[in-house]
């Protein structure tokens, strides 16, 4: 029995990649030493933290059509420039420009007392006096539509809460999200004369949560705001009581047409297939509050220093790495799309785009999309390969699923997007909030999520063929 299992081992029929019988070529086996170096190299030298302390303490909050974002797009660039990249540029794009102004909500009746909200970004503000209205407390859509009537002239408060997160399915914000981004066109068709949500998140400590929200072309438009959890649960309470709920909002929130911004674009070129790319990056702008520090402050740095490890190390691949900081993801995804329409004629020698916007925790794998099936089932073939090399850093694994907002308009011309996945069980703790800030990002986790990145772009821009061909 024994003959027959070292057998049956050595010919791959019970496990392909038992030690010592490993296929030479795969990338486990090419790239090992490679990437240990890379590991080793960025867990004792790397400025990864310094670069996102800089970004955060520095320079601050980033919203679109800001000067803190124009201070980071050329913030950026010189650091690159600094760092010995290639091609290190600024690539224009217009992006919306939105102002929050001054805001607040307060409890009238039953009783007087503030509340604690931040405005939906893209929403339009309240007469100048404010506006003072009943509150409709609803669950979800079937609430909305049982209410009927009793909407209309009403404040609509959408007190859907975000499920807790769970190891294997991970977060609930896709479940409660709906709410933020057309909570308000759905209440307006109502009759309602302003929206509140309950703030997408599973924990709170009294923190509201801002982000995007849309009127997709409605013809008639109302304020939008978050509540902290606790202040919609408050709400909910007291109607479900049967006390007669009103609330004053007041919002100075307005659109102010749109603003100069960039992509900041650095590339490590490749040193035999130099036309061929490898994108890694993340975000650059952010919402208006905290200092948008795991949102994405900590994916560019994570790209910047994942081929200043490289570099420093010597490791020039095949293909070039180019590091794309994406402008306007939060309210717009116009540096996404600008991206895509600039470099449509290149996108076919795109070999893979992999993003970063999830946080600065601990690395736990990638996820990955491709519009080929037989591609698709290639690459997570060879990405369960090369995840193996990261193994000093922790468990890794590879899921077939979405990659990331900003890489996503490449997807069409067949590139392999993938998506740097962490540990995320408290991310949407901060997400859009104020708490978003350094203090929050553990240095030993950007560092390994900077190497897991680096070996991953490495060996895509360096293997002989691409990603998901045969």
């Amino acid at each position: 029995m024994r003959k027959r299992t070292r057998r049956l081992l050595c010919l791959g029929l019970l496990a392909p990649a038992a030690a010592g019988c490993a296929d030479p070529r795969a990338p486990s086996v090419v790239y090992k030493h490679d990437a240990d170096r890379i590991i080793a190299a960025a867990r004792t030298r790397n400025d990864a933290y310094a670069k996102l302390a800089h970004l955060c303490d520095r320079i601050g909050h980033r919203l679109s059509g800001s000067p803190q974002l124009e201070q980071a797009v050329a913030w950026a660039q010189e650091a690159m420039i600094c760092d010995g990249h290639e091609n290190v540029r600024a690539e224009p794009v217009m992006v919306p420009r939105w102002i929050r102004g001054d805001e607040s909500v307060a409890l009238i009746e039953p009783y007087e007392r503030p509340l604690r909200m931040l405005g939906l970004g893209g929403s339009v503000g309240t007469p100048p006096q404010g506006l003072r209205a009943e509150v409709l407390v609803v669950e979800d859509e079937a609430g909305l539509a049982a209410a009927g009537e009793r909407a209309r002239g009403r404040i609509v408060l959408f007190n859907n809460a975000m499920p807790p997160y769970d190891p294997r399915r991970g977060s609930g914000y896709g479940t409660a999200v709906r709410f933020r981004h057309k909570g308000a066109r759905l209440a307006a068709e109502q009759g309602a004369v302003g929206c509140l949500i309950r703030s997408v998140t599973a924990n709170s400590l009294y923190t509201p949560h801002t982000g995007a929200m849309s009127y997709d072309g409605a013809p008639r438009k109302i304020p939008a705001a978050a509540l902290t959890i606790e202040d919609a649960m408050l709400l909910a309470r007291l109607a479900a009581a049967g006390q007669r709920v009103v609330v004053e909002l007041r919002m100075q929130a307005r659109d102010d047409g749109e603003a100069p911004s960039a992509n900041v674009v650095g590339e490590l070129r490749g040193r035999s297939r130099p036309n061929e790319i490898v994108v890694i990056g993340g975000h650059i702008d952010s919402w208006d509050v905290g200092q948008g520090a795991h949102d994405d402050a900590a994916g560019c740095v994570m790209a910047m220093e994942a081929i200043s490890v490289l570099r420093r190390l010597g490791l020039v691949p095949r293909r070039t790495i180019r590091v794309v900081l994406f402008t306007n993801e939060e309210n717009g995804l116009a540096g996404a799309k600008k991206y895509a329409e600039d470099h449509a004629a290149e996108l076919p020698h795109h070999v893979a785009a992999i993003e970063s916007d999830s946080g600065a925790f601990r690395p736990t794998g990638f996820s990955y999309e491709v519009n080929d099936p037989q591609r698709q089932q290639r690459a997570g073939e060879q990405l369960a390969d090369i995840v193996r090399l990261l193994e000093p850093l922790g468990p890794m694994r590879v899921r077939a699923g979405g990659s990331g907002a900003d890489i996503g308009a490449m997807k069409p011309a067949g590139v392999a997007l993938l998506g740097l996945n962490v540990a995320g069980e408290t991310y949407f703790n901060y997400h859009h909030t104020e708490a978003d800030t350094l203090d929050k990002v553990d240095p030993r986790d950007l560092s390994d999520a900077t190497a897991a990145l680096a070996v991953m772009a490495y060996v895509l821009a360096d293997m002989p063929d691409r990603l998901g061909e045969p």
